[in-house]
């Protein structure tokens, strides 16, 4: 089960940077090399980019959430957990991952009615290039649930070992600032 959620949370990851904003960064990409070996450009426009650019961005944000996590590069007040003894820090760390899973499901469910909504009614994007709107929402739903499952996982890591997995780059950071 371990390998299965640790690979789930790589492929949202990659999904996340090399799906979603490397198709994007790919179409210029290709237009100035073209242009670089004097040929002429394939003149793709992509009408309402700006608007396609925000929806990528906010996709690539949700579906990254729980890779995030799981690497340790959330942002935490571990500052204000560094100072409490590791007996007493356990709990509050039970509290906080059992409370954040809650939150996160509650967003991750809200998120999910909307995407239907949009669905149902047949949403679109009010730009030049009518997108349907569950589209993004429905990445934005995928990655809460995704981080509603690593927050429940290191919850069990926590219960079970003590510690958060993520508390290794954490104290690996910790370790580099004071050295």
């Amino acid at each position: 089960m371990r390998s299965v959620l640790d690979r789930f949370y790589a492929a949202l990851l990659w999904l996340a940077i090399a799906g979603l904003v490397g198709v994007q960064v790919g179409a210029r990409i290709l237009d100035r090399l073209l242009i670089a070996a004097g040929q002429a450009p394939t003149g793709l426009v992509i009408l309402s980019l700006t608007e396609f650019c925000g929806y990528l961005l906010v996709a690539a944000s949700f579906l990254a959430l729980a890779a995030t996590l799981k690497g340790g590069v959330h942002i935490r007040v571990s500052m204000f957990l560094g100072l409490m003894p590791e007996s007493v820090r356990k709990g509050v760390e039970l509290m906080i991952l059992a409370a954040s899973s809650v939150a996160t499901a509650w967003a991750a469910w809200q998120l999910t009615r909307l995407t239907l909504d949009s669905w149902r009614f047949n949403e679109l994007s009010p730009g030049l290039v009518p997108l349907p709107l569950w589209w993004p929402q429905a990445a934005m739903a995928l990655g809460a649930a995704a981080l509603v499952v690593s927050l429940v996982d290191e919850l069990v890591i926590t219960w079970r070992t003590g510690r958060p997995s993520f508390r290794r780059t954490e104290d690996a950071i910790a370790l580099d600032k004071e050295g």
